[in-house]
């Protein structure tokens, strides 16, 4: 059983280490995604090309430019003159905000009720929401600085107290890097879509040339069979997993807090669903078009809907509902929490359970249909 079944195992990896295709996607492929969603994919909004139309030409209208300098949300791109400036800049794009500081801010300053405006571009609602937060922060910071060189200046810091200081902390991700978020997911999706996909077009290929028949007249078992050709696929993930893992690591600076050999054990659970997929599609194509087709049906609702690029929080409750029924779904939150948090199995137990679920009931529906076909 095992020469039958190492046989089966050497002819894949040969025809793999043939095709250069294959092996494009197993070892291009995946670090290309990484860079792309690690470097493109980020939701952290940094020198956003900001225009000034300051009025005041002040003092006190530099302290609050250099403000916004320092905080590295903002890069003072465009000196405006005119509100038509400020259409033109934002209508063709050039700037995603324009702050305007009225000629009489030095004297609200001294009064304490200053006000200004940031007229921001709401095209880009990440972008827009994101700059408008950090425009407010920035405004409470340094209005803050400035009380408190007042009330220095005529001696009442002693007296003076904000009614309310909210003191904040961000737990496991303080700088809130997005990629701490993405890279884990792009995990996930090579699991998903390497191991599904390969498996799909493989068996389908074998199919096409007729060679399949020739492998069914040997003496091995339908099992075996099985076994030997999805074999392969499962080494090319998991070593496609520990390339990511380590680039992620050494080049994003993406934590690996947990324990490795849980992180590779729900790995494998992930990859007994996405091998079963792959199976199922191979049994249900006749070309190697049609299964990388049908594999693309699940994978792009797993792509979604299982909160690799989208808080399933803030979807409906329909599209909530259809989640669940979505394997990557729940290895998304493993391994973020593995990798990002650190967590033990009791933390992710129920996230567990469900995948190797999904993963045993697919294969096995898989595995029971495709060893008919054979038949």
């Amino acid at each position: 059983m095992i020469l039958r079944l190492g046989s089966i195992i050497r002819k894949e990896f040969i025809q793999i280490l043939r095709d250069r295709r294959t092996l494009a996607i197993i070892l291009v492929i995946p670090i290309m995604q990484l860079f792309l969603l690690g470097y493109a994919a980020t939701t952290d909004i940094k020198n956003v090309p900001l225009g000034v139309w300051d009025q005041s030409r002040s003092p006190q209208s530099r302290e609050l430019l250099d403000a916004f300098r320092s905080a590295n949300y903002f890069t003072i791109a465009y000196d405006v003159g005119s509100l038509d400036d400020v259409r033109n800049l934002i209508e063709r794009g050039e700037v995603r905000g324009v702050l305007i500081i009225p000629p009489d801010y030095p004297l609200h300053v001294s009064k304490g009720d200053a006000q200004v405006s940031m007229i921001l571009d709401g095209s880009d609602a990440t972008a827009g929401s994101t700059a408008l937060s950090a425009a407010q922060l920035i405004g409470q910071s340094y209005a803050t600085t400035v009380l408190a060189n007042q009330t220095d200046l005529i001696g009442m810091s002693a007296g003076i107290k904000p009614p309310l200081e909210v003191r904040t902390q961000v737990w496991y991700n303080p700088d809130l890097v997005s990629a701490y978020f993405m890279i884990p997911g792009v995990i996930g999706m090579i699991l998903y879509a390497i191991a599904s996909i390969l498996t799909a077009t493989t068996i389908v290929r074998e199919r096409e040339r007729g060679t399949i028949e020739q492998l069914i007249v040997t003496p091995i078992r339908s099992w075996e069979l099985v076994v030997g050709k999805i074999l392969p696929y499962v080494i090319v993930s998991f070593f496609d997993t520990f390339e990511v893992l380590i680039i992620g690591h050494w080049w994003f600076g993406i934590p690996v807090r947990g324990d490795l050999g849980l992180i590779l054990i729900t790995s494998g659970l992930l990859l007994l669903s996405s091998l079963g997929i792959g199976l199922l599609a191979s049994t249900i194509a006749n070309t190697q078009q049609e299964a990388y087709l049908t594999v693309w049906l699940t994978l792009l609702p797993s792509i979604f809907l299982s909160g690799f690029f989208f808080p399933l929080e803030a979807m409906p409750p329909v599209l909530q509902a259809v989640s669940y029924i979505i394997p990557i779904r729940y290895y998304l939150i493993i391994i973020r929490a593995l990798l990002i948090k650190g967590v033990g199995i009791s933390a992710i137990q129920n996230q567990v359970i469900a995948l190797t679920i999904f993963g045993v009931v697919i294969m096995g529906l898989a595995a029971v249909r495709f060893r008919k076909r054979l038949d």
